[in-house]
């Protein structure tokens, strides 16, 4: 399975981004059965949660981005996006999209957000 994310790149703060996370190789009905979390490292600092999905629709936050950021996942298209609003530059990662589930933890390839104050 590949997770392809995109949409990262270079924004003012207070600006807005939305990454996308194409689980393309999965079958449909794996994508149903997976949750999906979009997690971040800053340099120095350690990989932290952003945001969650569950395959149930419930959704989770880090404290940080609560209130400014969104997630949410389309079945049909295999897709988990993540809206940013209100951007710091605090918020400037890479940022890491996964994907857990019965016998299933799959990484995909980080794209690097980076807000500019």
């Amino acid at each position: 399975v590949q997770l392809q994310a995109s949409g990262g790149g270079l924004v003012q703060a207070g600006g807005s981004l939305r990454l996308s996370c194409r689980a393309s190789r999965m079958i449909s009905s794996t994508f149903w059965a997976t949750d999906f979390g979009w997690y971040r490292q800053a340099p120095g600092k350690q990989r932290e949660l952003v945001a969650g999905v569950s395959r149930d629709g419930s959704k989770d936050y880090g404290d940080s981005v609560k209130g400014r950021f969104t997630i949410s996942r389309d079945s049909a298209k295999k897709t988990v996006y993540l809206q940013m609003n209100s951007l710091k530059s605090e918020d400037t990662a890479v940022y890491y999209c996964n994907a857990r589930g019965t016998n299933i933890d799959y990484w995909g390839e980080g794209t690097l957000v980076t807000v500019s104050s």
